[in-house]
């Protein structure tokens, strides 16, 4: 079972699919319903449904954030899909908890701490500039890739620091 959530609507689909032999069958709504089903081209479908017929192009899949978009008879709909785990962590009130990105910022080359420019537990917003690093003789600086809280600085001013060694956690 999955719960399909269209662009712009608050209100989910439930929806159970089973295809087989060009068949597509299932319960959307708590109405079964079937319909033939046909891949025309690479990512591509053509779809005969009571008496109407789509023609369906996935044009992008997101698997981070459980997204598809497609061109259904040439308008574009982007859809959000929750599987049964989504729907469980939902039902547990975890679903927003696993969200949360944490991650590690990298030094991406060797080189010396010039300044420092978070602490443990500030709040960043992306592209917030977190530390200069001197490398090269250039000054580079890391900025947050999305928004969250300082977990961690695991360097000083003045430190050297060697390519891939954690420098941030967010």
């Amino acid at each position: 079972m999955y719960q399909v959530f269209l662009e712009g609507n608050k209100e989910p689909i439930s929806v159970d699919i089973n295809i087989r032999h060009q068949q597509v069958s299932g319960v959307v709504n708590h109405q079964p319903f079937t319909a033939e089903i046909e891949k025309t081209h690479p990512f591509e479908y053509y779809i005969r449904y009571n008496h109407h017929s789509y023609n369906i192009l996935i044009l992008k899949v997101n698997n981070e954030e459980k997204t598809l978009t497609l061109k259904i008879n040439g308008k574009r709909v982007t859809l959000q899909v929750k599987d049964k785990f989504d729907l469980l962590l939902q039902q547990l009130g975890m679903d927003k908890a696993m969200s949360k990105k944490v991650e590690n910022i990298k030094a991406p080359m060797p080189g010396k701490i010039i300044d420092v420019l978070v602490s443990e537990g500030q709040a960043v917003k992306k592209g917030d500039t977190l530390l200069i690093l001197e490398a090269m003789k250039m000054e580079n600086a890391l900025k947050a890739p999305h928004d969250g809280i300082v977990k961690k600085v695991y360097i000083s001013k003045g430190i050297a620091v060697e390519k891939n060694q954690p420098l941030i956690e967010i």
